[in-house]
């Protein structure tokens, strides 16, 4: 593969323009924010200072070090593991290829799950995300619901070092109880919740190669295979969430495009009231409520 080219001494301006014009050359979607967004992580600064800086020159090493960042962005690299952490619900999360990074779209799970922890009965409610990956959903619970115990599982130990350290970096740690395990059967016998939330892996099996490949070569597998339809997680849900729920206690699940229907089917059939899907802000069906 071809190395982009920057000669000595090039400004801010035509290094970004360089870089865009790399990008594009390898498929990358919006290839002059990308191009910004790794430089003004590189300098250290704000995206929108780089037009304040445009006639800047570029000493060798940050050019060196650029040169390295838009090379491993062409290969379809996540600008997210570029730069090391990603914004979500307005918190700084740390990525790694450890865990999923944590999308848009999971900030509209995060944002119901908040307020219906945040409108418990119970003075100090307790909630469980169910596959925690970054520790994120469990952040933002914590953070928004600060009467609420929090506890994250995953069957991931590298996740859950990142989970620690995120938590860590929140100032959380002593509220957020982590557990390392395949399912509920990791978590002790007297956990009871009010809350699940979940993200689960949804992608259909036979799809996971027509992801994007940032999604497809870069996020973990057991992080998306959702087995041969992309539902095995949500009948595991379904089906033992309740025994780990206080009475009255709910779940909020993300899920992916064309499952609205079969999953309402499913936690009905299962005995779950109340059964409603939330769509997210690009206005598609996108997360499950459901209570006992």
């Amino acid at each position: 593969m071809r190395q982009v080219r920057y000669a000595a001494a090039m400004t801010v301006r035509e290094v970004i323009q360089r870089s865009t014009e790399f990008l594009q050359r390898h498929g990358v979607d919006f290839p002059r924010l990308q191009a910004e967004l790794l430089l003004a992580h590189l300098l250290k600064l704000p995206r929108l200072q780089l037009y304040l800086n445009h006639d800047r020159a570029l000493a060798e090493p940050e050019l060196t070090a650029l040169r390295a960042l838009v090379q491993r962005r062409s290969k379809r690299e996540p600008l997210q593991h570029l730069v090391g952490s990603t914004s979500f619900v307005g918190l700084e999360i740390a990525v790694s290829p450890a865990a999923l990074i944590p999308r848009p779209e999971t900030e509209t799970l995060a944002e119901l799950a908040a307020a219906a922890l945040s409108k418990c009965a119970t003075p100090a409610p307790v909630a469980l995300d169910f596959g925690t990956g970054t520790g994120c959903l469990a952040i933002a619970l914590a953070t928004r619901c600060k009467a609420a115990q929090v506890h994250a599982l995953d069957i991931s130990e590298a996740a859950l070092t990142l989970a620690r350290a995120n938590a860590q970096r929140h100032g959380l740690a002593e509220r957020i109880v982590f557990h390392l395990g395949d399912g509920f059967g990791a978590l002790p016998e007297e956990l009871r919740c009010d809350l699940i939330v979940s993200n689960p892996p949804y992608i259909p099996t036979a799809e996971i190669a027509t992801l994007q490949a940032e999604v497809r070569d870069f996020d973990p597998r057991a992080a998306l295979d959702g087995g041969a339809d992309g539902l095995d997680f949500y009948r595991l849900l379904a089906r033992e969430s309740p025994a780990w729920l206080n009475v009255g206690g709910g779940l909020f699940a993300e899920f992916g495009d064309g499952q609205e229907t079969a999953l309402q089917l499913m936690f009905n059939d299962s005995g779950w009231r109340a059964v409603v899907a939330h769509r997210d802000l690009t206005e598609r069906p996108r997360v499950l409520e459901a209570w006992r």
